[in-house]
């Protein structure tokens, strides 16, 4: 095989060795970067090399084996008298027939620099992240929770203690409530303020893909992997807090690696050999009993006392209706900066918010607001503007169990009757679907 002038002059500007030889062995091609190699290595100016065979030049050389098997030798890592290099090998086909072989040295100082620059471009990134989350991320303190109650008060001075440490903290409590509100004011009170927060919710992602999430992975780990890999979470906050949502819906084999990180403080990303430092604090939460998930072997027992050293409960809405008032206040506050008009809540409507059971707790009681808000074209929400629903519930709950029971029914129904009509066949399809007859259909609906 020939090189033509084009092909030796690229090669001769390139900074690493490259050797060409045909299928017998011999050299077609040394660059300048190879031949002073070679000179440094011998001890003496070689002459010529093209035609010369390969080893016997150099008896060790690995590039007469890819003929042989005719694939590529890849990161072979070499050290002669005063160099160590790396090295990658290729056979050469033309028209599908194997021409020869080529061979690719990178050198010491070279791969340093290249290292060097690689890190260098991984710390900006590191950086820029941190900036990113920074201004995306932890928002809130603790001047942000409001505590009027007892059981409220108690909970957040706990937290208050708990953030000057580093501890790991779960949150245990019922959705809607505010969990990450806690989270975001544990990191802003801690040492760890300066860093960054990342959350993240464990329930949105099969066991692969919180993997990747979590411990990031390198290149090639998996088909569809991205080139150069990808940093986790873990990594990505370094020195701050890591907030894992809904803990409890983690794949039980990965909360094992969890369990891992967590006590070593290192973790091997996704396909990866070299472990990572876990300069992390983790604040995890739950709104299911985790002691039941232990016990139904859904969750890990030991993974269960690492993350409940301090657990914090915060309690639901329906348990703190002192706090309702100050809640509403502060939700009205920012309604009213966003639709640039003022709310107020009218005696009668505080009320029947302390009196409602709040199922979603405090994401309800902002949703609920803002629906009102939107109907009160005064700005004062009173009782009326409330949703019906919320009104049906504090009239009830005077009633007996019995009439609760038959309201109850009643409501399903119509909302039964309002999908399928009110035609006959219309009832005759809710009374099916419901597991009764017609007539108890018409009995439940009072005629």
């Amino acid at each position: 095989m020939q090189l033509n002038a084009d092909a030796r002059a690229v090669f001769n500007a390139m900074r690493e060795g490259i050797t060409v030889i045909d299928t017998e062995g011999r050299i077609v091609f040394g660059n300048k970067a190879y031949l002073d190699f070679l000179k440094k290595d011998l001890g003496r100016d070689p002459g010529p090399i093209e035609g010369v065979r390969l080893r016997q030049l150099r008896p060790g050389a690995r590039l007469p084996d890819v003929l042989e098997a005719g694939k590529p030798i890849l990161h072979v890592t070499r050290r002669e008298i005063q160099d160590f290099y790396f090295v990658n090998m290729y056979p050469i086909y033309q028209d599908g027939a194997l021409a020869g072989g080529i061979s690719v040295v990178t050198f010491l100082e070279d791969a340093y620099q290249a290292k060097e620059e690689l890190e260098a471009v991984e710390a900006r990134g590191r950086q820029i992240l941190r900036s990113i989350n920074k201004a995306n991320g932890a928002r809130y303190t603790f001047d942000d929770i409001t505590a009027v109650c007892p059981a409220t008060i108690q909970a957040k001075e706990l937290a208050m203690k708990v953030a000057a440490t580093e501890a790991t903290v779960l949150l245990e409590s019922e959705s809607g409530t505010g969990k990450e509100l806690y989270a975001q004011a544990i990191h802003n009170a801690s040492p760890r303020r300066e860093g960054v927060f990342v959350a993240i919710n464990c329930s949105g992602f099969n066991a692969n893909m919180l993997e990747s999430e979590l411990f990031g992975y390198v290149e090639g780990a998996f088909t569809g992997a991205k080139r150069g890999g990808k940093m986790g979470l873990f990594e990505a906050a370094a020195g701050g807090t890591l907030f894992l949502d809904e803990i409890s819906e983690m794949d039980i084999g990965l909360q094992a690696k969890l369990l891992r990180a967590l006590q070593e403080h290192r973790f091997r990303p996704v396909g990866g050999v070299k472990e990572i430092e876990a300069d992390v604090r983790i604040i995890a939460a739950c709104n299911v009993e985790l002691p039941d998930y232990v016990e139904q072997g859904k969750f890990r027992k030991d993974l269960y006392y690492r993350l409940s050293t301090f657990p914090i409960h915060i309690p639901p809405l329906r348990e703190r209706p002192g706090d309702i008032p100050a809640l509403a206040r502060s939700i009205l506050e920012d309604l009213s900066h966003r639709l640039h008009r003022p709310f107020t809540l009218t005696d009668d409507a505080v009320e029947a918010l302390r009196n409602y059971n709040w199922p979603g707790n405090v994401r309800e009681l902002r949703n609920v607001l803002e629906f009102s808000a939107y109907l009160s074209p005064t700005g004062a929400i009173s009782r009326a503007s409330l949703p019906g629903d919320m009104i049906r519930q504090r009239e009830e709950a005077h009633l007996t169990l019995s009439q609760q029971t038959k309201a109850f029914e009643k409501r399903v129904i119509q909302k039964a009757l309002e999908r399928n009509g009110t035609s006959l066949e219309g009832k005759k399809k809710t009374a099916a679907q419901l597991g009764i007859s017609l007539a108890s259909l018409y009995n439940k609906l009072g005629g």
